[in-house]
């Protein structure tokens, strides 16, 4: 499963994949085998599993003759993987804020920023059960760039992970990012949320448990 960005030196056949797809678009195994000089077998492996991680897709390209062949792609949720000039801007903007007004000044931009979005998304989890609420807010950091997933729990809680973060730079440097993450959470659902597994402790994902009997008031609300 992979959990970070890739950059232009892939460190694994499987990313090299991803990685000429990004450049090219569409690629068919034989295309794939060329320029990766392994056997058809080994890139139709490598394909199998990176379509089960819903990282690419396929489709049919028929031909005048003989049997239709596939070309494949990369999936929106892949496009996450792939840095982009966001990150690079946020760092600079926290750098200049830092150097006028501390930590503190940091901290103060970073809720004032999560205090708009709630304005704006809090219409999409109203009139919702919390199971519902759980969907859309897993949809909304997907649609931020976040590889995020949620799942039912035995104990009648939810489970929300994310295995790829869209600001994994900013927040190595600043980590207030991820203290407001579970607060925004916990403001669009309405109860009580806690980071249970976290990247920047070497864990695969972030993960936050949804407790669902447990209701509480966000700072952010």
């Amino acid at each position: 499963m992979i959990t970070y960005q890739l950059g232009s030196n892939p460190d694994s056949t499987q990313n090299a994949v991803l990685l000429h797809l990004k450049k090219e678009g569409e690629m068919t195994v034989q295309a794939l085998c060329d320029i990766l000089d392994i056997t058809a077998m080994a890139v139709r492996r490598h394909l199998q599993v990176l379509t089960n991680e819903g990282l690419v897709e396929s489709r049919v390209v028929r031909q005048s003759r003989g049997r239709p062949s596939y070309s494949y792609r990369l999936t929106t949720k892949a496009e996450s993987l792939f840095p982009s000039g966001f990150q690079n801007l946020a760092m600079d903007l926290l750098d200049a804020v830092n150097e006028q007004s501390g930590q503190k000044g940091v901290m103060e931009l970073l809720m004032a920023r999560n205090r708009k979005r709630l304005g704006r998304l809090k219409a999409r989890v109203e009139n919702k059960t919390l199971r519902e609420r759980v969907e859309e807010v897993a949809k909304i950091f997907l649609e931020d760039g976040y590889m995020t997933e949620w799942e039912d729990l035995n104990d009648g809680n939810f489970f929300i992970y994310q295995q790829h973060c869209a600001l994994h730079d900013v927040a190595k440097s600043y980590r207030q990012v991820c203290v407001l993450e579970p607060q925004l959470m916990e403001s669009l659902l309405g109860v009580r949320v806690t980071r249970e597994k976290y990247m920047l402790k070497d864990d695969p994902v972030c993960g936050y448990l949804v407790h669902s009997g447990e209701t509480c008031q966000s700072e952010l609300s």
